[in-house]
């Protein structure tokens, strides 16, 4: 295929694969709304794609959507697709590329409308389809006190801005199917704007599980743009550059195997540890991976590197799916005062702690004074050495009017209190809070709309799903090391990657090489990791395996301080978690330290 004439003439990948069936080419280019505008062109110049997709939304994304939807009817969907479009459709069209996209937000019909209009003023013909029902909102009104948040078991909110489910890949495959050149849907899970593609040109069914659960982690790989290709890469030094960083590509076999790459000539790095950082993304229990369409178990995973930044992955496995949607609600909860400062010098660290502790007694005083009730959270953070500081500090109210008085004591500690400091003024935003629930599929039905009014899409909504399969996922492992040891940290050892889910902080850490993976199993556990994150860590810590690339996960329960816009914390996607474990501490041989990794 001349679709792989990037790396195969390499002679290993020419020996092992000596012929490649019909493939479909996938280009990731945006991994969020506003991601950068130099990943079309490239993907143009040298993907050789079947389709383009990117994923717009997240659960803050679709809250500022309705908030412009509610100022202009005509607004709630991502503008960039439609710049975006305007540059670069009549080449796409082409190219006989088709692009997938999330695009539409809470507004699917108005963004189809601008595109249709972009169209027009290029003189180009494009076929447009939209995925219609995942908002929610009606729906949720008729059961809202029968609804708990599918973590907390809280009641429903008594407001709501936005609630949508994660609808999944059929429907898109539908659209597909009645030759749209563009499809463009809103909340879906993000897996599906690969999914989709795939079940339309391979015929795959509701019930190819293994199929559909290789055709999500090619999606999963995919929809966080260069993350796949050397973005956030633990060894960092390793990617020469991220100047021209390449946006990924999958080329998919029918049977769901795929090999992940990124256009000839960029910059980045695609091997089986920047790819193994990308799967263990936000994805909580690897055996139970759930999106509409499957239960996928990536624990079996396999990742082998079959040519110049290009890696084979094999071995996703799936079962059915549930009979419910994940859903999402938005509502406002209230809003946020946060600050920084900066304190250099002598006892810069001391002075920093007691600025931003000054502040938040100040504050408290103003509140009572005005006959305020009491902050409803509060937090400072510290980052930095003796000698130079910065401290974050937040707070949070139900009434914003307790709050923008105290934006002008922020500014006064610049003149005020410890030499060497200075202190913005804070700024006081809402919170959107989200609520996550489950609705029965059959209570949500699903449509698409190609140009000639909107037709029903059949999905399967009667589940079947049974059990985790992580319970079978733990291998006899080699023996443990015995001998001298000595004091190393994880990162001479591991490559991690880390992100959020609601509260929850989900760290993936991937053995360097499969033999230190029964050490780590003995040394970084649950109870271990739970104490490392005192004191946000209020929930337990769950570790699962995946013994297919020498892997362990973590999920972090009731960390984050709500997640989000909600959280005051400096992190809150926990982002910085997995390097932060990568500083742990433990007990193993001396050879180690000096064994090179397998990249």
């Amino acid at each position: 295929s001349s679709r792989v004439s990037g790396w195969q003439s390499d002679e290993a990948w020419s020996e092992e694969y000596p012929a490649m069936p019909r493939t479909v080419r996938i280009g990731g280019y945006g991994a969020m709304w506003g991601d950068t505008a130099l990943s079309v062109p490239q993907l143009l110049r040298g993907g050789n794609l079947n389709y383009l997709t990117a994923d717009y939304l997240a659960e803050v994304t679709l809250s500022i959507m309705a908030s412009q939807k509610m100022k202009r009817p005509s607004a709630g969907f991502a503008y960039d697709f439609i710049s975006t479009m305007r540059e670069h459709l009549k080449e796409i069209l082409a190219q006989n590329i088709k692009v997938v996209v999330n695009a539409g937000g809470v507004n699917v019909a108005s963004c189809r409308d601008a595109l249709q209009d972009v169209a027009k003023q290029l003189k180009l013909n494009v076929k447009i389809g939209v995925v219609l029902g995942d908002d929610v909102s009606g729906q949720v009104e008729s059961v809202r006190d029968s609804i708990v948040e599918m973590f907390s078991g809280l009641p429903f909110p008594e407001r709501t801005i936005t609630s949508n489910a994660y609808l999944g890949a059929f429907p898109i495959a539908q659209a597909l199917g009645d030759g749209c050149d563009v499809v463009i849907t809103g909340r879906v899970v993000d897996s599906a704007l690969i999914l989709g593609p795939l079940i339309h040109e391979f015929g795959w069914g509701g019930q190819d599980f293994d199929k559909l659960s290789q055709g999500t982690l090619a999606g999963h790989l995919l929809e966080c743009g260069a993350q796949s290709t050397g973005g956030l890469f633990t060894d960092w030094r390793s990617v020469d550059s991220w100047v021209d960083i390449g946006f990924p590509i999958v080329e998919v076999e029918a049977s769901g195997h795929f090999i992940l790459t990124k256009p000839p000539g960029t910059d980045g790095m695609v091997c089986p540890a920047t790819v193994a950082e990308q799967l263990l993304y936000e994805i909580h229990d690897p055996g139970a991976y759930h999106v509409p369409d499957v239960a996928c178990d990536w624990t079996r995973v396999r990742l082998d590197q079959c040519g110049p930044d290009a890696v084979r992955v094999t071995g996703a496995c799936g079962q059915a799916p549930t009979s419910s949607y994940k859903c999402i609600s938005t509502y406002l909860a209230g809003f946020k005062l946060v600050l920084h400062g900066t304190v250099i010098g002598y006892e810069a660290r001391g002075k920093a702690d007691r600025i931003a502790h000054t502040l938040l007694a100040r504050w408290r005083r103003m509140l009572r004074d005005a006959g305020h009730s009491d902050f409803t959270d509060s937090r400072v953070e510290l980052l930095g050495g003796e000698s130079e500081v910065t401290f974050h500090l937040g707070v949070r109210h139900a009434d914003k009017a307790a709050l923008e008085p105290l934006r002008r004591e922020s500014a006064a500690a610049t003149v005020s209190m410890a030499q060497g400091g200075v202190v913005a003024p804070g700024t006081v935003h809402p919170v959107v809070g989200s609520f996550c629930f489950l609705l029965p599929k059959s209570e949500v039905p699903c449509a698409v709309d190609t140009g000639a009014g909107s037709v029903p899409c059949a999905v399967p909504v009667e589940g079947g799903f049974v059990s985790s399969r992580s319970s079978n996922a733990v291998v006899d492992a080699p023996s443990l090391p015995s001998g001298p040891t000595t004091r190393l940290v994880l990162r001479q050892l591991c490559w991690a990657r880390s992100g959020d889910k609601g509260n929850s902080a989900n760290i993936g850490l991937i053995a360097r090489r499969p033999e230190y993976l029964p050490l780590l199993r003995q040394q970084v556990t649950p109870d271990r990791v739970r104490m490392f994150f005192q004191p946000d860590c209020k929930g337990k810590v769950e570790r699962f395996e995946l013994p297919g690339i020498s892997a362990l996960n973590f999920l972090l329960h009731e960390t984050l301080g709500g997640g989000g816009t909600s959280s005051l914390h400096l992190d809150p996607l926990a982002k910085t978690y997995g390097q932060r474990l990568l500083e742990m501490v433990i007990d193993a041989p001396p050879e180690w330290f000096v064994a090179p990794a397998k990249l």
